[in-house]
């Protein structure tokens, strides 16, 4: 995991102010490798939009990767003929290295980049910025999950992308919506302390820099898009997809080890929780991990040891079902106190509920399992009865943790601090005060 030097700790968020005629506010990265059939127009369409809608001044850089066909040839052209447009050449292939070579040169405020194909519709595109240029955020992606966005798609590429960002919130506990949509952007202080930490040079450098972002504390906006899928597209989907898992599990690793020196990304807020120490709350996931595997071991001996007593005086079912309750309800309350951190009688009945909706599917899941073996052997040996009830019970394991850690125990939040009484104010000397409303977050 990359460790490299960054600038510090950020700066407060300031609204960008007007720059004089000719300094781009805006910069949009087209990354490119062999799209010389699609370039000219992309860049084109991207220029007169920005100068029909965009009330600052920008600057399009084309990223080429390596390109073998007249792609290089375009781009130069493009750049010779519009003053407004550059052209930077790579000589390895690699969307996140493109980024972060022309992010990192960039001297403009707002750093954002596209895909070559306009699959995304160009109107998300000012929304998309424009909490960057107020100092409202930090980062801002485009969502294709979003209930208001509107995406045509094959159900291939849909249920690919729907299942990689459900691994995302179960492994990372990432709550951003759309992890790979190519339609970013990032204000360039921000760039430049967060990419140094970021190590995957392909697909995967989205998804590193989010997650490193969101774990840092930055505030990610997300804007609804409307895109259509490109029937044309080269990417590869399984390679794809592999290289993202290996990513997954890489930044998984060096988030539990506490290996990326995150602090440096703070937000001078004034009171940053994060600044905080608290008592008695487990620190990160290894230690809810491996607290969740010691009770669940133990868990899981309690368990078979009750199954094969209430198996010698009744049916596999009633001493599975009886077996599973006992267990849960102690694997709850053990969870609750050891792996979880929460002390106290507050709430204990409610963790309880919630742990037997839990244990619910993990009866569904032994029973179904002990009665597809009834269906395909008539007496089945003991022995093998347990050696499919535990199988059974690791599969159950992974979505208990998930659900145990993300709605029966979900992190706590701290209050907001009490605010300090004004000094009392005679009444005669006390003048009526007005009182404003905001919009609710």
């Amino acid at each position: 995991m990359r460790t490299d030097s960054s600038p510090g700790p950020l700066p407060a968020r300031e609204h960008l102010p007007a720059t004089a005629a000719g300094t781009p506010v805006l910069d949009v990265v087209i990354p490119v490798h062999n799209e010389e059939k699609d370039l000219r127009r992309c860049v084109l369409g991207l220029r007169e939009h920005l100068a029909r809608t965009f009330p600052y001044a920008f600057r399009v850089t084309i990223a080429d990767n390596a390109s073998t066909d007249g792609t290089p040839l375009i781009a130069a052209e493009l750049a010779a003929r519009h003053p407004d447009v550059t052209s930077v050449r790579l000589e390895r292939k690699g969307r996140g290295r493109a980024l972060r070579t022309v992010w990192s040169a960039s001297d403009a405020p707002v750093l954002a980049y596209m895909d070559v194909d306009l699959s995304t519709d160009l109107n998300a595109l000012l929304p998309l910025v424009a909490p960057l240029i107020s100092g409202h955020s930090d980062l801002a992606i485009g969502s294709r999950l979003s209930r208001t966005s509107r995406v045509v798609r094959g159900p291939k590429r849909e249920f690919i992308s729907r299942a990689y960002n459900l691994i995302l919130r179960g492994s990372l506990q990432a709550r951003f919506s759309d992890a790979q949509c190519g339609f970013k952007a990032i204000r360039r202080e921000v760039a430049q302390a967060l990419l140094p930490l970021v190590e995957d040079t392909g697909w995967f450098f989205d998804t590193e820099m989010l997650v490193l972002a969101e774990r840092a504390g930055l505030r990610i906006h997300e804007v609804p898009v409307d895109w259509v899928d490109d029937p044309d597209s080269t990417v590869r989907i399984v390679r794809t997809a592999t290289d993202d898992l290996k990513g997954v599990w890489r930044v998984g690793r060096a988030l539990t080890t506490g290996s990326l020196p995150l602090d440096r990304l703070a937000r001078p807020f004034g009171d940053d929780p994060r600044d905080r120490e608290i008592t008695d709350v487990p620190k990160g996931l290894a230690r809810q991990l491996v607290g969740f595997c010691v009770v669940g071991g133990l868990s899981t001996l309690f368990y078979l040891l009750l199954y094969s007593l209430f198996r010698q005086s009744g049916g596999s079912q009633a001493a599975n079902a009886l077996a599973l309750l006992l267990s849960a309800l102690a694997n709850t309350a053990a969870n609750r106190r050891l792996t979880f951190g929460v002390r106290g009688r507050g709430g204990a009945v409610r963790h309880q509920a919630q742990g037997l909706v839990v244990f619910a599917i993990g009866l569904a899941l032994t029973s179904g399992s002990l009665a597809a073996l009834n269906a395909a052997t008539a007496e089945p040996a003991h022995s093998t009865e347990i050696a499919v009830l535990v199988v059974a019970n690791l599969a159950a394991t992974v979505l208990r943790f998930l659900l145990f850690r993300a709605w029966v125990f979900p992190e706590r939040r701290d209050p907001a601090p009490a605010s300090v009484p004004a000094p009392a104010v005679p009444a005669a000397c006390s003048e009526p005060t007005t009182t404003s409303t905001g919009d609710p977050r």
